[in-house]
């Protein structure tokens, strides 16, 4: 279910296989050549070294640390959306989950709503984020803007700037470069001692966000961070949309992204436009989807050039937020098999967006969301953006993690190799999103050594199992197929296998199971759920008369294979089963071990009802092509049915509690003496408020739960799972349960 890559040489390739009607796969070779060197010579970019005399690089294929490629994982959290009293809990959380470089937006908005006062205090402060990066070891990208989008007000840009009607905003505007350059002379002070060249953590700059305008802006960002002292090893753009004019060679690198479904999407049917496309194998690094309410993009190309730089990411869909009108809810495998296809498509980098959710803050003058109230596609919630991410809005852990957290300790310990691998695609793909006869697959390698990786999953769709599966692959050192017996991939799995992986002196010829991580010469490996595993070594590298052939091996934590290469050093092989592969996690030590599983601790609440609700409301729809549904105003809510919730002071904070509501209705949300806490867009999962941060007004004050019914035909999508039964009913209105969860 998950896909790495192992220290060899690098190369993709690809085999195709072509299905009959009865699923049955005909093998089909394909060519495995080795690539040409990696480019490089032609980036422009900032100070490269620290202090200590280290150097982060880039060439073609990845990004460089003293001169050598290494495959990073980046995570975005929002400074100005986590309380500061939370971020190093938060940000351990991260780097426990494998995430080596942060990333942040820094909204305009929220540090000067109001022209001319500037606030960076609290959860605000952006370079006390920086020194607590620093201090636990973690990089950081800065994403500047001005224009960030990031579900926030404007996208990132103040009132006072929109107000500027002469202004052609994100252009060069000089009115606008003038105020650009305020802030980014601000942010530049919050950056003083933390930059890379100055020992600090901070290592890339991101220049606005997802513009496709004219280069010469994006210039003139760069321009102005430079001259502000924002010097930096990397100086970055997002790669969509693409641009019909590319910035100049070497600039900026792009980095993509790609989503299993979005709530940008205008209509309401699951899986709208090319979402399904990110559940196959492509060469191509563009998602149409990204933001296409505002982007409109309609060409499946990359702009000009884009093969001459590293395939990175910056936002790799971690989760994704319920907007009103179109309520999602991924599985975590969504999350899963959208993150595999990328990395078996090429990526050197994955950037998740959102890896950490948080909450909008205060406003000074207004609510900070995105909502068609202030011109933008889609209504938010006020102020919730759990994002549900792997940490969610209060720090929860969420099933994705685990996986990704498997994936990351594979990157750690095989992934440079990996980097320099191109990815190879079979003749045969998938035509359209109903194609589920063909197998999707793909190839990495050095031209010797590689992965192939396997998705035969795809959102909302179950797929079937596919009967007969070997893959044939002609490489330089001569014709491999594998497994040596024909073999049938589950329904709805995702995985990949190496081939001819160097393996501490032993070739390891291939396996029907995923490397995971290394701990001196004992290998980490992980079953793949529904396939008998086997290893095949080479007996050369083997000690004479040498077991080399080891099939069904069974699942432990104890070493399955123990092995002595022709050197005479010893090597083991512990095969886990899925969920030990999961709990494997990395101490501090740097020693691996088996996390114990979860236990919480629920306690029902008795809660008191004080209203009723009133009618439905009539659900009126935005202006325009689209007509999307508009989520409820304050005034709304006077027709909420409403439930007084009373909390014991004796809760014990140090378990980090969360109030846990289940619900059906439209709307949630929690209020605390009258002022909004939290609130939900129904959409099949929990509301959950974490505790400690409200406390103790919370165990004294006024806490109330506010719901409004749904209506059966209001014109939003809900996940399949999620849609109630009304039976004969016209709305749906009802509280399931409240609990204390720890």
């Amino acid at each position: 279910m998950i896909s790495r890559f192992a220290n060899l040489p690098f190369a993709f390739v690809f085999a195709s296989l072509a299905f009959s009607a009865s699923l049955r796969a005909e093998v089909v070779s394909t060519t495995v050549q080795a690539p040409p060197p990696a480019a490089t010579g032609y980036f422009k970019l900032g100070t490269a070294k620290d202090p200590a005399g280290h150097e982060i690089g880039v060439n073609s294929r990845s990004l460089l640390f003293d001169g050598q490629p290494v495959f990073p994982v980046m995570g975005e959290i929002h400074y100005s959306r986590v309380p500061q009293a939370e971020w190093r809990d938060e940000l351990l959380k991260m780097k426990a989950g494998g995430v080596d470089i942060v990333a942040t937006y820094v909204f305009w908005i929220h540090h000067e709503e109001i022209e001319g006062q500037w606030d960076w205090s609290g959860q605000r402060d952006l370079k006390k984020f920086l020194q607590t990066c620093g201090e636990i070891g973690l990089k950081v990208i800065v994403r500047c803007g001005p224009w960030c989008h990031g579900e926030v007000r404007n996208g990132g840009l103040p009132d006072w700037v929109q107000a500027h009607k002469d202004w052609k905003l994100r252009s060069t505007d000089t009115n606008f470069l003038a105020a650009t350059k305020i802030l980014y002379g601000k942010i530049s002070k919050q950056l003083q001692g933390q930059t890379w060249k100055e020992g600090g953590p901070v290592i890339g700059i991101q220049v606005d966000n997802e513009f496709g305008g004219s280069p010469n802006y994006l210039m003139a960002l760069k321009k102005l961070a430079m001259e502000a002292g924002m010097d930096v090893p990397l100086y970055i753009k997002t790669g969509w949309p693409p641009m019909k004019t590319p910035v100049p060679l070497g600039e900026l690198l792009p980095l993509f992204g790609a989503y299993p479904d979005g709530f940008w999407t205008r209509g309401i049917q699951p899986m709208e436009g090319a979402a399904w496309e990110n559940f196959t194998f492509r060469i191509t690094r563009t998602d149409t989807g990204i933001g296409n309410d505002t982007l409109k993009m309609d060409q499946d190309s990359d702009t000009a050039g884009t093969e001459k730089y590293p395939q990175l990411t910056c936002e790799v869909g971690g989760g994704m937020p319920a907007s009103y009108h179109r309520r999602i809810n991924y599985d975590p495998r969504d999350v899963e098999a959208n993150v595999l296809t990328q990395l078996g498509g090429g990526s050197s980098l994955l950037g998740y967006y959102m890896y950490h959710g948080g909450q909008n803050p205060e406003g000074k003058l207004s609510t900070l969301q995105e909502s068609s109230a202030t011109g933008y596609p889609n209504d938010l919630p006020v102020k919730s953006y759990d994002f549900n991410a792997p940490l969610g809005e209060f720090g929860q852990i969420n099933p994705q993690y685990y996986w990704l957290r498997r994936l990351h300790l594979f990157l750690h310990d095989f992934g440079a190799p990996l980097t320099q691998m191109p990815t190879t695609l079979p003749g045969m793909r998938p035509k359209d999103k109903n194609d589920f006869a063909t197998l999707r697959w793909a190839v990495r390698s050095d031209g010797n050594s590689g992965y192939v990786f396997v998705n035969n999953y795809q959102r909302l769709q179950p797929l079937p199992a596919k009967q007969d599966v070997q893959f044939k692959l002609n490489l330089a050192g001569g014709e491999l197929t594998f497994p040596a017996k024909p073999v049938t991939i589950p329904a709805d799995e995702f995985f990949f296998w190496p081939f001819n992986l160097d393996l501490g002196g032993v070739k390891l010829i291939y396996a029907t199971a995923q490397p995971v991580c290394r701990e001196g010469n004992t290998f980490y490996f992980a079953e793949t759920p529904g396939v008998k595993t086997e290893f095949v070594f080479d007996e050369i590298t083997l000690a004479e008369r040498a077991r080399a052939d080891f099939q069904n091996v069974k699942p432990s934590r104890k070493p399955a294979i123990k092995l002595q290469t022709a050197a005479g050093r010893k090597i083991q092989i512990v095969l886990l089963s899925e969920a030990d592969s999961l709990a494997l996690q990395k101490t501090e030590a740097g020693k691996f071990g088996f996390e114990p599983a979860q236990k919480f601790a629920t306690t029902k609440l008795k809660t008191e009802r004080v209203k009723a609700a009133g009618p439905a409301r009539e659900i009126p729809l935005s202006s325009g092509k689209s007509r999307l549904a508009i989520a409820p105003n304050d005034a709304d809510f006077a027709n909420a049915a409403v439930w007084k919730i009373k909390l014991s002071a004796n809760i014990d904070l140090e378990q980090n509690p969360l109030l846990r509501i289940h619900y059906l209705g439209d709307v949630a949300r929690l209020t605390l003496n009258g002022k909004l806490l939290d609130d939900n867009f129904y959409a099949g999962r929990e509301f959950d408020l974490g505790l400690d941060r409200y406390a103790p007004e919370i165990f004294s004050g006024d806490l109330r739960l506010e719901i409004l019914p749904l209506r059966k035909d209001a014109p939003i999508f809900l996940e399949p799972q999620a849609k109630p039964d009304f039976g004969t009913n016209e709305t749906l209105l009802k509280l399931q349960s409240v609990e204390i969860v720890n």
